[in-house]
């Protein structure tokens, strides 16, 4: 009888997954409520990445690549959620100061 030992091969991370884990830190070290919404089944098309609360805004946040193109369903949510009165965003690897700059300009009433 012989025995196999299989080691567990992690996939390589995409580009756009880079982007996701780098704005999942900085949500981190803001104490930013968010989670990534389900797509699949009874999820809807184009809804962004990732959802989040701060300091009573609501903001989405669609990760790409730079040169990641939004999807028209992509871009159709972002801007039912502006209409909506939250805030949308789309980020990429150049950007992620830009999402930093965003969370450090609330101040203690939530104003951003």
């Amino acid at each position: 009888m012989s025995i196999i030992i299989q080691k567990e091969v992690k996939p390589m991370p995409t580009p756009e997954s880079k982007v996701k884990d780098a704005v999942v830190k900085i949500l981190k070290d803001y104490g930013v409520y968010y989670f990534f919404p389900a797509t699949h089944g009874y999820g809807r098309s184009g809804v962004p990445d990732i959802i989040c609360c701060y300091m009573g805004a609501f903001i989405a946040i669609e990760c790409k690549t730079i040169k990641g193109k939004l999807t028209a369903l992509q871009e159709r949510e972002l801007l039912r959620i502006r209409r909506a009165g939250g805030q949308s965003f789309v980020v990429n690897e150049d950007m992620l100061d830009d999402l930093k700059l965003y969370f450090a300009s609330f101040d203690e009433e939530g104003r951003g």
